[in-house]
């Protein structure tokens, strides 16, 4: 069995948009016939250079080698052009690329994934989620500073079963370099952690999350402003760079910190844990794919770590994490996004029951995905996946991050 040819189906959300602007799917077909599906996290290029980025990876150092040698080909991707050296967009490419295969191994073989890296460890996994707007007068963007509506669709997360909620109320996200958060700013995340505590009560963990904008003083006053409602963890206090600086932070706040979304390869994640991170978080289309990210898994168990799969993309790499949170022991919990074409797309084979993701034991990754439903949403827009604030925070102004929701063109 050999790998021969590769499509990209490059998808974009509906309204709403959780999940980003758009979608990198990758479809591999061998050359017995065999059908993978994979996906590339976005990023730091448009949808269509990272396409051709994907088919050089492909045609370059994979295109007619057998799908089970999944090592080589990360050895010469890895190795391309003589780097040897972590690189988010080659390994981007590579990550989707390679969920793909592990697709098509467990299809050939009548087996889940899960079953291929280890065996099942966790039969259902515990679910997360942002908090999103759950209610009629939870009107944008006013809900992404209102701690009140927070709380209340915390309080709705938790009757659906959910016993972690995210929510990252410190302000916008910028291309500066790590700032001081405004004292509006930290007084506002105080009040989000104390009504949502409040409406929760021991029910749920509160996740505390910050994309990496603080500097490491900034970062160690407002882990110290919300120690008092004991969230589960303080993610991306600095910027994903700052391994020295992040180690400052774990050691002075009382928050375990996580971290994890823009890191790619088990050389950053063991930086990250070298730097004081007790939970880490690797995007699967993004961190090397599900091979590496079971070694990434390996290295944090060594540590005491626990991992934690971010997802700010669409349900097939949602299905490549719940595949590897089935065989690792260290799993703390996965991201989820319940949205109706999340959904859609996989034809409803992953479900969130009462807070938990049950693993399925279909072959493969344990999906039947949609790919009519895919190509019929392709991508117009010119922005990138996620896009961060050019402008300064400000110092007498309200700051409004907007949940990651990108802004429609």
């Amino acid at each position: 069995m050999k790998l021969d040819k590769l499509e990209v189906i490059i998808t974009t959300p509906p309204a709403p948009g959780w999940g980003g602007r758009y979608w990198i799917f990758v479809k591999l077909t061998t050359d017995t016939g065999v059908v993978g599906y994979g996906e590339c996290y976005a990023s730091t290029v448009g949808p269509a250079a990272m396409e051709a980025v994907i088919g050089d990876v492909f045609g370059r150092h994979m295109a007619g080698e057998n799908p089970e040698n999944i090592e080589m080909m990360f050895r010469r991707v890895y190795s391309s052009g003589f780097t040897q050296r972590p690189d988010l967009t080659v390994m981007g490419a590579w990550s989707g690329l390679e969920i793909a295969c592990w697709d098509i191994l467990g299809k050939d073989r009548g087996r889940p994934v899960h079953a291929l890296i280890g065996g099942m460890v966790n039969d259902r996994l515990r679910a997360y989620s942002y908090l999103y707007p759950t209610r009629a007068h939870h009107k944008l963007p006013d809900f992404w500073v209102n701690a009140e509506a927070s709380a209340e669709a915390a309080k709705d997360y938790v009757a659906r079963g959910y016993t972690a909620v995210k929510f990252d109320p410190a302000g916008p996200y910028t291309i500066r370099s790590g700032h001081m958060p405004s004292m509006r700013d930290i007084s506002r995340s105080a009040d989000f952690c104390a009504k949502i505590r409040g409406a929760v009560g021991d029910r749920a963990d509160l996740l505390f999350g910050t994309h990496g904008q603080f500097s490491t003083g900034g970062a160690i006053r407002m882990g110290a402003a919300i120690e008092p409602y004991s969230p589960l963890w303080y993610e991306e206090p600095v910027p994903p760079d700052q391994m020295d600086s992040m180690a400052e932070v774990a050691a002075a706040v009382k928050i375990p910190v996580a971290t994890g979304e823009r890191l790619t390869t088990r050389a950053e994640f063991a930086a990250a844990l070298r730097g004081g991170a007790s939970i880490l978080q690797p995007a699967l289309g993004r961190s090397g794919g599900i091979w590496e990210t079971r070694k990434i898994a390996a290295l944090a168990e060594v540590q005491n770590a626990q991992v934690a799969p971010h997802l700010y993309a669409g349900p097939v790499e949602w299905a490549a994490n719940i595949q590897l949170g089935a065989a690792i022991p260290n799993l703390l919990m996965v991201e989820t996004i319940e949205t109706k074409f999340h959904a859609a797309l996989i034809k409803n084979s992953l479900v969130v029951d009462n807070g938990y993701v049950p693993v399925p034991t279909a072959p493969g990754l344990g999906i039947e995905f949609d790919e009519d439903l895919a190509r019929a949403h392709p991508y117009t827009g010119t922005g990138l996946h996620l896009e961060m604030q050019a402008a300064p925070v400000s110092y007498q102004e309200e700051n409004v991050f907007e949940g990651g929701a990108p802004v429609r063109d």
